[in-house]
């Protein structure tokens, strides 16, 4: 098992392109090149493994094909920690008894998995060196299927491979100063799903104790009103805690800029291209 640690920030397709090269043309990038991965994920027809958010992905890039297991993990501090298990298989077929060692073993439901949806991309990889860090940075440019919907798929992810994590944030806010980015708190799969129509998630406007909702929290609810295409709630959402967070890193007049334009019904995305938001969110997750 390995923990995963990485950001991952969502664009446009005129963004992309802008991204990529701003990465190209930095002195301490290496490129790694690119290639094209289809990405075929297996759950059973009640979306069991989704209720758990359990991913559990078969990957094939040219004639190698790539088991793996992903739990959802946690957002703390900016980055994505999750728990991964990864398998190199011989051909295009699940091997339901490598997974004896993860949380899904003898679980009832690997006896009634079936494809749920694929995302399918070209990812161009760069391999950047800073601060005694070593950063993998994939830009994916494809899209996601279910069934005859189809979503398209613009992601830039950062991945910490070796170094302190606090390299990895300031690489992250580097680009979202450069070209408008979203952080994005949901993952391919939960868009698959989505789209699959197995999975509505809410925006929450209170914890679960009903105290004010945390950065995080507010965090995650931009993410699912992008998902969804629907306006953020403002005006039901209890905020406080996010504001004083705000105050404290001396980013109460940008937040409270972003938090009136969405009560005016700008949806996420085009707030996200104006540019400002994608730098605000990385500042407010590690203040």
């Amino acid at each position: 098992m390995a923990v995963e640690l990485e950001i991952k920030l969502t664009l446009t397709e005129a963004s992309l392109a802008r991204a990529t090269k701003w990465l190209a043309n930095r002195a301490n990038v290496v490129p790694a090149g690119t290639k094209k991965l289809r990405n075929c994920y297996y759950d059973t027809p009640s979306g069991s493994l989704n209720e758990r958010r359990i991913a559990l992905r078969l990957r094939q890039q040219d004639d190698q094909f790539i088991q793996t297991l992903k739990t959802k993990g946690e957002f703390s501090g900016g980055a994505h920690r999750r728990n991964e298990w990864e398998w190199t298989l011989p051909g295009a077929a699940l091997d339901i008894s490598l997974l004896a060692d993860t949380p899904l073993a003898g679980d009832e439901a690997l006896e009634h998995l079936q494809p749920v949806f694929e995302t399918n991309f070209e990812r161009q990889i760069f391999m950047l060196h800073r601060d005694g860090a070593e950063i993998e940075v994939a830009v994916d440019h494809g899209s996601i299927l279910a069934g005859d919907k189809i979503r398209p798929l613009y992601e830039v992810e950062f991945e910490l491979k070796s170094g302190e994590p606090e390299v990895l944030l300031r690489s992250a806010l580097e680009l979202a100063e450069q070209v408008p980015v979203f952080l994005n708190l949901v993952s391919k799969a939960e868009q698959g799903y989505l789209l699959a129509g197995q999975y509505l998630p809410e925006v929450a406007v209170a914890k679960n104790d009903g105290s004010p909702v945390s950065v995080t929290g507010f965090l995650e609810g931009l993410s699912v009103a992008w998902m969804r295409g629907i306006v953020y709630p403002v005006s039901r959402v209890d905020l406080s805690e996010v504001s004083s967070r705000a105050a404290e890193a001396g980013l109460s007049d940008q937040l409270n800029e972003v938090l009136s334009d969405l009560d005016a019904g700008t949806h996420v995305p085009e707030l996200a291209a104006r540019g400002s938001l994608g730098s605000l969110q990385i500042r407010l997750a590690t203040a």
